[in-house]
C-alpha cells in the first residue's frame, strides 16, 4: 500500500469517527464543518494545506490549519505559518496612502504629476491586440501605434481603482517583481503610454498601486516600507507582516505547490515573481502591489480595522470617510468588476485575493471576516478548488451566527 493510500485510509477512519462519534455522544464537541470540508481536499491534492480564520469585529471565532506546510516532508500546517499574500498587499498600500489623504497632504482628485513630475504629458496608445501583445510578450506590433495626448492627467483616485490606464507592469520590469527600486520602477511607468484614456475603463494594474506607494515616499519623506511599518504594521501589532521575512519566519513559510500537468499531482515550486533569498535587503526591494508576507492572524487584524471603521482596539488608523471611499465603487463598473480604492467589492462585502489563491473577505452586514491562506500557483489541483472560498464564506457565516449567541471562542486581539 502506498503512503498516499495509507494516509487516505487513516483519514477515512478519522473522518468517520469524527462525524459519527460526535453524533452519538451528547457531551462531544460539535463537528468542525470547515475541517470536514477542507480535509478531503488535502486527500485528493486539491490543496496541500491551508489556514482558515473566521473573525468578527472584535474576536477571532475560528483559527485552524489543514493539511501540510511541506507535503514532501509531511510537516503539518500550523496556524501561525507565513504565506506570500501577493495582491492582498494592495489594500494595505492603499490604506497607507489614505492616511495622507486624512491628513490633508494628498487629495484623491489631485493629478499624480503634482507629486511625481515624470508623469507630465502622458500619452495614450490604442488598445488593440498588437499593442497588448507588445506589452506582455515583447513582440513588435504589426502596425505603428498612434499615440494621442491623455484627456486629463491621471489622478490619485484612478491609480487606486485601476482606472488610470496604467498597464499591469512595464516593459522595463524584470521577470521578478522585486528587483527595481520603487523610484526607478515608477519612472519606467511614466515613460510608457497608457492603455486607454484615464477614467474611461478598468484594467487591473500593479503599476497603479506601486505609483501610489511612490507618492507616499515623496509626500511623507520616508521610504515606503518604513512608512508601512511605522504607520500601519506597528500600530496594529502586525508582527509577522513583512517584505523581508527573517530566518525564523522563513522556516514558517508554507511551501508553494503547482499542479503537474503530466502526473496531475501537486509539485513544489518556488515563488517565481520574487527573488531569493527572501531576507536579502540589498538586492530585493519592496513591491507595494504584491510583495508582502503575512499570517492569517495578522491579516485578520487589518480586516478588523477596516470593519471597525478605521479603528483597532481604540486606536484610530483611518477615518470613517477614508473607509467609505475605499469601500465605495470607484471604477464605474468598467470591465464587469466592482472595485473601490485598493479593495474588490461584491454585493456589499469587500476584500482582496492574491496570486496564490489566498483571500480575505469582509461582510459588514453580518460582521464576518474570512481569511483563507494557501500557496497554490497556477490552476487548482482539481475542479473542487474553484468553490473553496464561496463554500468557506457560507460556513463562516454560520460560525458568526453561532458565536453571536455564545461566548466568543477566543480572546480579542
Amino acid at each position: 500500500m502506498s503512503t498516499k493510500e495509507k494516509f487516505q485510509l487513516t483519514f477515512g477512519v478519522f473522518l468517520a469517527a469524527s462525524l459519527f462519534g460526535h453524533a452519538q455522544s451528547p457531551a462531544a464537541t460539535p463537528p468542525d464543518a470547515i475541517q470536514s470540508y477542507l480535509q478531503p481536499l488535502t486527500i485528493n491534492h486539491t490543496i496541500a494545506g491551508a489556514v482558515t480564520l473566521v473573525a468578527d469585529k472584535d474576536h477571532i471565532v475560528y483559527l485552524k490549519a489543514t493539511g501540510y506546510r511541506d507535503l514532501g516532508a509531511k510537516d503539518p500546517m500550523l496556524a501561525n505559518e507565513l504565506f506570500w499574500i501577493a495582491s492582498t498587499s494592495k489594500p494595505m498600500t492603499a490604506s497607507a496612502l489614505m492616511m495622507l489623504v486624512d491628513e490633508g497632504k494628498v487629495s484623491l482628485d489631485d493629478p499624480v504629476e503634482k507629486y511625481l513630475p515624470e508623469f507630465k504629458g502622458q500619452m495614450v496608445g490604442p488598445r488593440h491586440p498588437d499593442a497588448v501583445q507588445k506589452d506582455q510578450g515583447g513582440a513588435e506590433p504589426k502596425q505603428p501605434v498612434q499615440l494621442v495626448a491623455a484627456s486629463h492627467p491621471i489622478r490619485v483616485r484612478e491609480i487606486l481603482s485601476h482606472t488610470s490606464g496604467l498597464p499591469f507592469r512595464s516593459a522595463a520590469q524584470p521577470a521578478a517583481l522585486d528587483l527595481l527600486p520603487l523610484k526607478d520602477a515608477v519612472r519606467s511607468y511614466a515613460a510608457e503610454p497608457l492603455l486607454f484614456q484615464p477614467g474611461t475603463d478598468y484594467d487591473y494594474s500593479n503599476e497603479g498601486l506601486n505609483t501610489a506607494a511612490r507618492i507616499i515616499e515623496v509626500v511623507s519623506g520616508l521610504p515606503y516600507e518604513r512608512f508601512m511599518q511605522e504607520r500601519l504594521f506597528d500600530p496594529l501589532g502586525m508582527k509577522d507582516t513583512t517584505f523581508w521575512p527573517s530566518t525564523a519566519q522563513i522556516s514558517r513559510i508554507a511551501k508553494t505547490y503547482k499542479l503537474d500537468a503530466t502526473t496531475k499531482d501537486l509539485k513544489e515550486v518556488s515563488i517565481s515573481q520574487l527573488t531569493y533569498p527572501l531576507d536579502d535587503r540589498v538586492h530585493r526591494y519592496p513591491m507595494p502591489a504584491g510583495g508582502l508576507f503575512s499570517t492569517a492572524s495578522d491579516v485578520s487584524i487589518f480586516c478588523q480595522m477596516l470593519l471597525n471603521g478605521g479603528t483597532f482596539q481604540g486606536k484610530r488608523i483611518l477615518s470613517k470617510a477614508a473607509i467609505h471611499e475605499m469601500t465605495s465603487q470607484q471604477n464605474s463598473g468598467f470591465g464587469g468588476h466592482s472595485y473601490g480604492l485598493g479593495l474588490s467589492l461584491d454585493k456589499g462585502s469587500f476584500g482582496h485575493g492574491g496570486a496564490f489563491k489566498n483571500a480575505m473577505e469582509i461582510d459588514p452586514a453580518t460582521g464576518r471576516i474570512l481569511v483563507f491562506m494557501v500557496q497554490q500557483d497556477g490552476p487548482w489541483g482539481t475542479a473542487d478548488g474553484d468553490a473553496i472560498v464561496a463554500t468557506l464564506k457560507q460556513l463562516a457565516d454560520k460560525l458568526i451566527v453561532s458565536a453571536a449567541s455564545t461566548t466568543p471562542a477566543s480572546q480579542p486581539h
